[in-house]
């Protein structure tokens, strides 16, 4: 079974670079422009929630390493304690933007996730780089993946085991869902889930209140270093080049302040180029996220896994060859439109939607692909795809491609 990630050659990035028209093309020409005050952003200051997770990198370090400053805003990063608190304060406007869950911003645009509300994704923050960690007793009962663990949940009453993930239409619980179900446990019939904010997890889990969970880093890493959990799989595993936290925001904000959008997505673009640069950035990166404002936690924890190695706790060590990337000469950070619909999809699959929506026009509602293209050129040197949608293969063997997503949607043996 092949868990090859097919992605667009550099050719092809290259040539639909050349395709944005007039100053985008143009590294500093944006910049230029803004200057001269016919562009300048509406708001100085635009503040920026984020949960202290690994993968918050890109927005933390525009700040930090004055990328803001290029394109006239100050990012201002705002650290939140959960996922429903960031939803409460985008909606309300106390955000401007967040770091956020894809399947959150699509669960809001679609009714699912609150109170229904236009919503936009400006650009992809990170492929990768989360994991599902089952706890030490159940590796001492001899479950040590899906196939013992199916083993183990079968063998107790259903609902007996009980699996955490971060928000009920979020990438963590996509994740999840999507690898129970390989392994033919049914996540709603045959154990229970409930949700806990990604800094919790390590807790709960010491404290018995659940057997798995399913979050960002660095809380994987931190169960294995306090002893309490092991990696049982990785989400690139499931999806390889997965996309995983967006830049959201309300599609008003974006309305009401086009010229503060694409400075913002310059910015972010910008530090995302810088991370994945090197592993002396990488490093950086991780000593500053440590730090109070942010994680809280050791940088040891959240070094290593950013440089793609990886120890799953229970002495198998490997490099990975899909760990957390932050931009990838543009491939990570373009907003798919099939990255979008494939959420959707799994939102229809688990009954969250009770009907098809327009996977489509959804996404291409949502996913503002003419703001991050002039945002690209602004920059410079980022290649945007010839097409908005890209093809991948799951760890089913399943091929995504977005051409036909009902009948994707309704394909799996397991769904509610």
């Amino acid at each position: 079974m092949s868990t090859k990630n097919i992605t667009l050659s550099r050719r092809r990035f290259l040539q639909a670079g050349a395709a944005l028209s007039g100053t985008y093309l143009l590294p500093g020409m944006m910049n230029a422009v803004w200057a001269a005050g016919s562009d300048k952003p509406e708001q100085n200051t635009v503040k920026v929630g984020f949960i202290p997770l690994t993968d918050c990198a890109s927005v933390v370090m525009a700040s930090v390493k004055g990328f803001d400053k290029k394109y006239g805003i100050s990012i201002v990063p705002s650290k939140e304690a959960s996922w429903a608190a960031v939803r409460d304060k985008m909606v309300s406007g106390e955000l401007d933007a967040a770091h956020v869950l894809y399947g959150l911003v699509y669960g809001l645009e679609m009714g699912i996730a609150g109170k229904q509300l236009p919503m936009a994704n400006l650009m992809t923050l990170n492929n990768n780089g989360q994991a599902i960690t089952l706890s030490m007793d159940l590796a001492r009962q001899g479950v040590t993946d899906a196939e013992s663990l199916k083993k183990q949940v079968a063998s107790k009453e259903p609902g007996s085991f009980t699996f955490a993930h971060t928000f009920p239409t979020g990438t963590h619980a996509m994740w999840l869902y999507y690898w129970l179900a390989q392994a033919e446990i049914n996540p709603f019939t045959d154990v229970r889930t409930v949700v806990v904010p990604p800094p919790q997890m390590v807790m709960n889990m010491r404290i018995g209140n659940m057997q798995g969970f399913c979050v960002g880093e660095p809380w994987n890493q931190r169960a294995i270093s306090d002893g309490i959990g092991f990696t049982a799989t990785t989400s690139q595993s499931i999806w390889p080049d997965h996309p995983e936290k967006i830049l959201g925001t309300r599609s008003a904000w974006v309305e009401q302040n086009p010229n503060t959008a694409r400075a913002l997505v310059a910015a972010i673009l910008e530090a995302s180029r810088w991370i994945d640069a090197n592993d002396d950035n990488r490093r950086e990166t991780a000593n500053v996220l440590s730090g109070r404002a942010y994680l809280n936690t050791k940088a040891d924890t959240l070094t290593g896994r950013m440089l793609g190695q990886y120890d799953n706790g229970l002495g198998k060590k490997w490099q990975d060859d899909h760990s957390m990337h932050f931009f990838r000469d543009g491939e990570v950070t373009f907003p798919w439109l099939s990255d979008g619909m494939w959420f959707l999809t799994q939102h229809r699959r688990w009954g969250l939607l009770d009907r098809e929506p327009d996977y489509l026009a959804v996404a291409k509602r949502i996913n503002r692909i003419d703001i991050y293209q002039q945002a690209a050129g602004a920059v410079g040197n980022v290649s945007v795809p010839a097409s908005p949608m890209r093809t991948s293969t799951l760890m089913d063997g399943s091929i995504w491609d977005g051409s036909d997503p009902a009948a994707y949607a309704a394909s799996f043996a397991i769904k509610r």
